[in-house]
């Protein structure tokens, strides 16, 4: 059975930007997988998915709310959210679907025709 993906930790690529990497989850189903990738203060307008050589780039910017008055106590840390998965050979890239719903984005990610079991018709 192959994984999904492998997180890409390629330390080169930090820029001056700060992010945090958001938890994710992984479950595999008969026809691909759903990644769940929690990323709360962030919106449809300021998330960036992006599939590049074989590597699936997840981006969310955060909107915190403004604040009237002083701000006496933040938990809600100010970072943005950035992970970085190396797809299996085995998913359709071109297929890949997601939503985002009350800061968890979903990502459906199919498996290619050509890798799916089939049933070969004997004449």
């Amino acid at each position: 059975m192959s994984t999904l993906v492998r997180e890409n930790r390629d330390i080169d690529r930090v820029q001056s930007e700060q992010f945090i990497a958001p938890s994710a989850s992984v479950v595999e189903a008969a026809d691909g997988y759903t990644l769940e990738v929690e990323m709360s203060g962030v919106n449809k307008e300021r998330l960036e998915i992006s599939v590049e050589n074989n590597e699936l780039t997840i981006v969310g910017r955060r909107s915190l709310p403004a604040v009237e008055g002083t701000l006496i106590h933040r938990e809600s840390r100010p970072e943005n959210y950035r992970r970085t998965f190396e797809l299996d050979p085995s998913i359709d890239a071109n297929k890949i679907s997601a939503k985002i719903d009350q800061g968890v984005v979903t990502l459906t990610l199919p498996t290619a025709e050509h890798v799916k079991p089939r049933k070969i018709t004997v004449s």
